[in-house]
């Protein structure tokens, strides 16, 4: 039998890895490659060509693709997304410490995105927290299945020992609501009963022991 699914969400905007098809959309396609090279892979002093692919990469419409897709795959060298690689060098920095919950949410859609080491976890620990199996963890990662199941193993770890430390409060459930509310109203009355209790002994607590209070006392006695 055939399932259809309930997924609705709409498809992310973040292309795959293997997906360049926005190079057909860029200003500088159709170049000549003798251009090309002049612009986008200049010598160190080349100023005016290196000023030249900037005016060209500003008004490009896959500025934004250009420039993850050189961070993606690691390329180091010449102008990608309107930057030289030395503009590009603290980015690739920290490019392994990235956390973007777009490609995260784009990951546990199915498409397959370029994720850090701290996106990957994210995804590991989602998978643990919705109870999916080390099969459908190890197909959205690109892993085998006995990897997936020691990340899925890490990731329950982890979880646990977050509850244990941090003091993360259980969940509720539908049965315990009426249970909470009945023990809230008993708190309350409890409550109502000690404040009429107090009245009644009209003991007058310390921090309306003021000066003019303390003077009608002892004109009264």
């Amino acid at each position: 039998m055939r399932h259809i699914t309930t997924n609705t969400q709409p498809v992310p905007a973040l292309r795959g890895i293997a997906d360049t098809s926005w190079h057909a959309r860029g200003r500088c396609h159709g170049l000549a490659p003798a251009e090309a090279d002049r612009l986008f892979h200049p010598a160190p002093r080349a100023h005016r060509d290196i000023a030249e692919a900037k005016a060209l990469c500003g008004a490009c419409p896959v500025r934004q693709d250009c420039f993850t897709h050189a961070l993606d795959n690691d390329l180091r060298w010449g102008l990608w997304g309107g930057m030289t690689e030395a503009e590009r060098k603290p980015w690739r920095a920290q490019v392994a410490q990235r956390l973007d919950y777009a490609r995260v949410r784009a990951a546990l859609l199915g498409r397959d995105v370029h994720l850090s080491a701290v996106e990957r976890d994210a995804v590991t620990r989602h998978a643990a927290m919705r109870g999916w199996t080390s099969k459908r963890l190890g197909y959205i990662l690109a892993v085998d299945v006995e990897h997936a199941r020691d990340l899925m193993r890490q990731a329950r770890q982890a979880i646990a020992d977050r509850d244990r430390y941090w003091k993360v409060p259980p969940q509720e459930h539908p049965g315990e609501e009426a249970d909470q509310d009945a023990q809230v109203q008993a708190q309350g009355d409890a409550a109502a009963t000690a404040v009429e209790a107090e009245e009644t002994f009209c003991e007058v607590s310390r921090q309306i022991h003021t000066s003019t209070l303390i003077t009608e006392f002892g004109r009264a006695a």
